[in-house]
């Protein structure tokens, strides 16, 4: 992509954050080669990961994460049981389909404990990828930094959005790896209808960590079923 162009992507969603509030859709993250878990770990962390990131941007003042009950499938979204690539066109077209200006779509890829993140802010508009963002950082590549590694990428596609800096000292405390991960498995068991299972690891990732707001939100929601 030339420099004029993200010059022209960057002007743009500043005039956004100036206006308003900036509004983002994120797409189940693909995993692209891990290996050291189990595939069904893997699998479920295409949802965790693009969940936790959404909870990340959504902390932003500036930010608002537009929620799968809120858009639905609209717009070719592929949905949370096939986290599969969405190139920038299609990416486009759910942020359409949803009101929102920009949609993140992405990858992970966990190497026996190193953890890499791809996230692709798409200016849905425009239907061209703003900026790729990756967790470059070797000091932050640990998958038990999980939290922290989501944390630095979702700040960085604030900051590529246009957004301000977070506020000083508005960053929560790290959630555990094990909570994460076990929070992702409820969320692949629930999109397949697998109550049961679902519930359990709800319960195991609340165990893990009991002010885990996610967690306890998608358990009551199931129990209410």
């Amino acid at each position: 992509m030339s420099a004029a162009i993200l010059v022209s992507l960057g002007a743009a969603g500043s005039a956004t954050a100036q206006e308003g509030t900036a509004r983002f859709v994120i797409v189940a993250f693909e995993n692209t080669g891990s290996y050291g878990q189990g595939t069904e770990v893997f699998q479920a962390l295409g949802l965790g990961v693009a969940a936790m990131l959404a909870r990340a941007i959504d902390r932003h003042p500036g930010a608002d994460v537009i929620e799968r009950h809120q858009r639905g499938a609209a717009g070719g979204d592929p949905g949370p049981g096939a986290p599969k690539r969405v190139d920038a066109a299609g990416a486009a077209q759910i942020g359409r389909a949803a009101g929102a200006h920009y949609t993140v779509t992405g990858s992970f890829a966990d190497f026996y404990g190193k953890f890499r993140i791809i996230a692709r802010l798409v200016d849905a508009k425009k239907g061209a990828i703003v900026k790729v963002i990756s967790n470059d950082d070797p000091k932050l590549q640990d998958r038990a930094q999980l939290a922290s590694i989501i944390q630095a990428v979702g700040e960085r596609i604030t900051s590529a959005a246009g957004l301000s800096p977070y506020p000083d000292g508005s960053a929560p405390p790290p959630i555990p790896t094990d909570a994460i991960t076990a929070y992702s498995r409820g969320l692949l068991h629930d999109s397949r209808g697998e109550s049961a299972r679902a519930s359990e690891f709800y319960q195991s990732a609340l165990s893990a960590f009991p002010p885990f707001d996610e967690a306890r939100a998608a358990l009551g929601q199931l129990r209410g079923r």
